[in-house]
Order: C-alpha cells, then structure tokens, then sequence
C-alpha cells in the first residue's frame, strides 16, 4: 500500500515544481520568465535608422532583451507598410517617421510613441536640367516623396508653404508624386522627375552620381530646420501591457547604438553598409554612408510640438480625418514614462 500511495503523490510533487518554474509570454514578467519570448522588430531601411542598425549589428538588442528572448527583424519600405504590419500584429515594436505613426494613432489609438532615435535626415535634392535652384523654383515641376503621408510629405508641404507654394494636380502649382527612393533616382536619370525630398542615404547619393544637386540641406528642412523627429521607436498597445521589461530594454539598447556612432563613427559606417546588404540586398559605400549620417541629428528625445505641427499638416491635407472642433489631441500617443526613468538612472 505504500508504493501505491508513493508514484501519486510524487507524480505530483513533479507536476507542481514544473508548474512553478514556468512562465508565459503574456504574463508581463518579459525577459524573466522560462519560457521563451519572441520580439518582432519594425525598421526602414533608411540610414536615418542606423540606431536600430547598430543597436542589431553590436549585439546590444540581444544583450538588453536577455538570453531568454528571441528578436525577429523585419524591415520596411516606408512608413505605412511598417503601421499596417504594428496594427495587425506582425510586429511589436520598432523604429518609424512620426507621420504614419500619428495617422494609425488616430484611427485605431493602439501604439505609443517611446523615444526618440534620429532627428532630421532628409534632403531637397533637384535633377540637373530641371530649372529648380531654390523652392520657388518649384512652381510647375514634378516632386517626389517616398510615400503619401509620410513624414517626408509633410516636411515638402510645410516647406512649400513657407515659400507661398502649394500641392496642385498641374502646373499652376507644384505636383507631387509619390516614388520609392530607388525608382526616383532612376526617374530623375531618365528627367521624369524634377526634384524629391528624401531621406537619407537617398539625396546624397542622387548629388554624388551627378543626377541631381541638394537644393535645400537637411539642416533647412521643416519643421525646426531639421531639428524634429524623423525616426521614432513605437510599439504596440499589447506589447506594452504585457512586455514592459522588454519595451524599457529596447529603448536602452537604442541608447548604446546612439552612444556608439557618436563614439566610433568609422566603425559605424561598415555596420550601417551590412544592415543594409541583409534588408536590401545591397550596402552602400562608405563615404556615401559617412556623408549621410552627417546629415542626422541621433537623439532619444521627442519634440512634441514639431509633431503636433506636421500632424496638423497632415489634417489639413486629409491624411488625418474625423477631427472635431476641439482640434487634433494627441495626449494618449505618448508613453516616455520608461524613457525618463532610464534618463534619471532607473
């Protein structure tokens, strides 16, 4: 009778002890539960995101997220395919221009806004033979932008304004078109295209193979000349109630990449040129990238206003819809509560 009550109970004693050691990968202990957790990451692949590159390549995202956790990478041709992926859970968190971000927030408010990576980036550039030597000279041409409503649209909108310009469907205005990069360098060989606002490594590139020339530099872009948010880290709602840990460890390796370039800029370059090869299929050279990361501005912080004045822009120009009178709030778009503890040591 004893070795028949024996196997039961420790049969049990076996169950409660595995039971007690496991975890789940919803259970918001992140990093420090025993089963396995995978994070799928967003980036463009822009060298305006050479922070999530470096924090990739370095090895910090995988030192931050801990052993425990597995990182999927999926990069992204522009910013609305990056929201439509967050918004139907193919990733969970990852670095985006603003203005997509704010048109997702508006329509479904299930993302936050993080930190910060990389302010300004983006150049005019404008085809030799175009006629285009400054922004007036933009009456009457064809200009364009990597998507529509992305934040390089919304920075070509402002500029424009600011030289009594606007969008027009023909020549009594400036017509825009919405163009990958790639297909617009190829465009402006073949004079199909006057002049682009990009981000870089893209108008650099056009000026250094002699297509086009860089009209206005990216410190002279809108808003702030060049001084706003051009690459954010985001992430979504349901990540961020059960993965907090795991949020907070991304933006610190987010922070080591930015300490990195900073610190080790030839370094950086052949990373940024790797990253790239694995999302495109091709790296660039180094000058090329050393030229274009000049041109960036790499900071975690978040100018709130700049972003409450290209989303207003992106209002007026239909992008945003259903607005009331009380105007465009924005409040329930920020979550920089991990950001500041990290920035006072926590």
């Amino acid at each position: 009778m004893f070795r028949k009550a024996f196997f039961p109970v420790a049969a049990l004693a076996v169950v409660f002890m595995l039971l007690s050691g496991c975890g789940t990968s919803g259970d918001g202990g992140g990093s420090n539960t025993a089963d396995p957790v995978t994070v799928k990451i967003g980036l463009l692949k822009n060298v305006t995101h050479a922070p999530a590159f470096a924090a990739i390549k370095k090895g910090y995202l995988q030192k931050r997220l801990g052993d425990n956790v597995k990182i999927e990478v999926q990069g992204f041709n522009n910013g609305s395919e990056f929201s439509t992926a967050m918004a139907t859970g193919q990733i969970d968190i990852g670095y985006v221009g603003p203005s997509p971000v704010i048109n997702q927030y508006v329509r479904s408010k299930n993302l936050k806004i993080l930190s910060g990576a990389n302010n300004g980036g983006a150049v005019l550039v404008a085809r030799k033979g175009s006629g285009v030597k400054s922004v007036k000279d933009l009456a009457g041409k064809l200009v364009a932008v990597p998507t529509k409503g992305s934040t390089n649209e919304i920075s070509l909108r402002l500029l424009l304004q600011e030289h009594g310009l606007k969008i027009a469907t023909d020549k009594s205005g400036v017509q825009m078109i919405a163009m990958a990069p790639a297909d617009t360098l190829t465009a402006m060989k073949q004079n199909q295209v006057d002049a682009a606002l990009l981000p870089e490594p893209w108008g650099t590139q056009i000026a250094n193979e002699g297509i086009g020339e860089i009209t206005v530099d990216w410190d002279r872009i809108p808003p702030n000349d060049g001084n706003y948010p051009l690459t954010i880290i985001v992430a979504g709602d349901g990540f961020m109630k059960n993965h907090r840990d795991l949020a907070k460890a991304v933006l610190l390796a987010n922070e080591d990449a930015i300490a990195f370039i900073e610190e080790n800029p030839d370094d950086a370059y052949a990373l940024v040129s790797d990253e790239l090869k694995e999302l495109t299929g091709k790296g660039l050279e180094a000058a090329l990238i050393k030229a274009a990361l000049s041109h960036l501005s790499l900071t975690t912080d978040i100018d709130q206003d700049a972003l409450k004045t290209m989303a207003q822009v992106a209002v007026d120009a239909g992008y945003v819809k259903e607005v009331g009178s009380e105007g465009l709030d924005l409040s329930g778009l920020y979550d920089l509560s991990l950001l500041q503890e990290i920035q006072k040591g926590q």
